[in-house]
């Protein structure tokens, strides 16, 4: 699947479903949150969110007293809307309407949250421009926070097929670039009560 592909299927998602038509929605972000107040160097640490879409992890983080945040996604809808729910307080958030395997990052972060948007990236030519971005992207020492589903997880989601992994399988993806440092498994609720397997991992930057 191309860049032009991913961002017509992620914005037609976005523009003709709601917020309790897609699996991935969470009212509280968990585990994210935990674990970003966990590694984060403190509050003014700088944090991306990719794929973050409509998320309601930008909302928890600025509740929680975080300053410097950047939310990445395909879909320039998802975005719009994510806006419009945080208020005026989106204006403090760096929103970026693009895609996370030709992005270049501005500065190196802190924290590099992925909720469910690397596991789509079934062709490996994708996945090595994405991990590019993300060791241009992370600073040294600075952590990267990954979710996606488990190996016993949804083999498709949204209709497209997905990459399934365990945190070994993960960090050997992610590389030597990246120390594999925590993980955990992780059960989401969808909105029609289905659960689905997740891991999430925490890589730090070497």
């Amino acid at each position: 699947m191309t860049a032009s592909d991913r961002q017509s299927h992620w914005q037609t998602v976005y523009l003709t479903k709601g917020e309790q038509e897609v699996s991935w929605t969470q009212a509280d972000p968990q585990p994210s949150l935990r674990l970003i107040e966990t590694f984060a160097p403190g509050k003014h640490a700088a944090i991306v969110d990719i794929g973050g879409g409509a998320s309601r992890l930008v909302d928890a983080l600025l509740q929680h007293g975080f300053d410097a945040l950047t939310v990445l996604d395909l879909s320039e809808a998802a975005l719009r809307a994510a806006r419009a729910r945080v208020g005026p307080a989106s204006d403090t958030v760096r929103w970026i309407a693009d895609d996370a395997t030709t992005w270049q990052p501005p500065q190196a972060f802190d924290i590099w949250h992925d909720r469910a948007a690397f596991h789509f990236l079934v062709e490996e030519r994708d996945r090595t421009a994405y991990l590019d971005r993300m060791i241009d992207g992370v600073t040294a020492d600075g952590h990267a926070i990954i979710g996606t589903f488990a190996l016993d997880g949804p083999e498709k989601c949204s209709g497209l097929p997905v990459r399934r992994y365990d945190p070994a399988s993960l960090a050997e993806t992610v590389g030597e670039s990246f120390e594999l440092i925590a993980h955990e498994a992780h059960r989401h609720v969808t909105p029609w009560d289905t659960t689905q397997s997740f891991q999430f991992s925490v890589l730090r930057r070497r």
